[in-house]
């Protein structure tokens, strides 16, 4: 990670909404999971880059909330950075699973997943129908189900 610094967000900052809305459709929808997950930022030498929210759900569970890269650093390895980050806090923290939620209609993200060592492990049918005042489309498809991903960890 040279050039490359990793921290923390305190909890008195200010939420970088405008990362945070690059992978989530509204900030309603941020405002149901921000102020129970632990906000990490990369920043290169002069502005944030990328955010992860990470949010615990049971003792031996930790989900990834959010996963955004601004769009000049992306496919550029930051997201496979951010996931071995997260993959690295979740084994510190004696968690034994790490999973992630994305639309049925994200085959770019799911993709993603799956090459950081995620498996496909369930679907919230309707949660975008369900969970969002209005259709939201992605490949020219509008969003129904989330697709669950999971990733066992090792010690």
């Amino acid at each position: 990670m040279e050039n490359f610094s990793f921290s923390l967000l305190n909890l008195d900052a200010e939420i970088p909404y405008h990362l945070l809305l690059l992978a989530d459709e509204t900030k309603e929808a941020i405002d149901r999971y921000i102020f129970n997950a632990d906000l990490y930022l990369l920043h290169d030498v002069s502005e944030n880059i990328a955010v992860m929210a990470l949010c615990k759900i049971s003792d031996t569970e930790l989900e990834i909330k959010n996963i955004a890269v601004i769009e000049s650093y992306r496919s550029k390895g930051i997201g496979s950075i951010l996931m071995n980050k997260a993959k690295e806090i979740a084994k510190e923290n004696h968690y034994k699973i790490l999973t992630v939620g994305t639309s049925d209609t994200g085959f770019q993200q799911i993709r993603f997943y799956e090459k950081n060592g995620f498996i496909k492990s369930g679907v919230l049918k309707d949660f975008f129908i369900e969970n969002y005042p209005d259709p939201i489309y992605e490949n020219g498809l509008q969003m129904r189900d989330m697709v669950v991903l999971t990733h066992h960890l090792t010690e």
